[in-house]
């Protein structure tokens, strides 16, 4: 049976630091704090627009994201009712699931925190950033639908190095080119946390035992 995507201990850490982050944030731009200022500043320093951070930027985008995790959802899908997997749909329901949550979540932040927008694209509404938590919990999701399917600790590692240079790419690139501040991206970076330490638990109990109740043959490292 394969590790867990994500061990529970680690689960838990990291979803109660992202839950912190993530309130102190929203305060902070609730209330228009002082951490915007520094936000702000650091922002408009950082941004430096080019065909390389549209790229990135891009890939945040629904068109982009969600049929990368849709194909990988009936691809594992697919393979775990071929391998007898009991419940060999419920990862792929709850990895799109979590993906329907995000507008739902993000949509009413944005109105109710009205934060303004910077001077590429002004207006209000920016927190958080809906790019960012697409691409996280999209091409997160991804990742731990194949986590259980790799047999050897290097691919699972180039997997998830991938995955977290790939959102880390669109973070950077929504910033630099000037489409959010900084705290938006990092906002969206928490739920999306959140988010996949759930997805995760369901993935690690339902994704590795045959129709008969017991560990599947295909699995992972010892």
């Amino acid at each position: 049976m394969p590790d867990s995507p994500i061990p529970p201990r680690r689960s838990l850490a990291l979803s109660t630091a992202a839950a912190v982050v993530f309130t102190l944030v929203t305060w902070q731009v609730a209330v228009d704090g002082p951490l915007l200022d520094a936000d702000e500043r650091a922002g408009r320093e950082f941004v430096r627009r080019g065909w390389l951070a549209e790229l990135f930027a891009d890939l945040g985008g629904v068109p982009v994201a969600v049929p990368v995790l849709l194909v990988v959802a009936v691809g594992t899908a697919w393979r775990a009712r071929a391998r007898g997997v009991r419940q060999w749909w419920l990862p792929g329901v709850v990895a799109v699931g979590a993906m329907a949550l995000v507008p739902l979540v993000v949509v009413p932040l944005k109105e109710l925190t009205d934060r303004g927008g910077t001077a590429v694209t002004p207006g209000t509404g920016f927190y958080p950033s809906g790019h960012t938590a697409t691409a996280a919990v999209a091409y997160g999701c991804a990742a731990l639908l194949v986590l259980p399917w790799l047999r050897g600790r290097r691919g699972r590692r180039w997997l998830v190095g991938g995955c977290l240079a790939v959102n880390l790419g669109v973070g950077a690139g929504l910033v630099r080119q000037g489409y959010h501040w900084p705290l938006d991206v990092v906002g969206s970076w928490c739920l999306a946390v959140l988010l996949l330490t759930a997805v995760a638990g369901v993935v690690s109990r339902s994704s590795c035992r045959t129709s008969a109740g017991t560990p599947s043959r295909r699995s992972g490292p010892s």
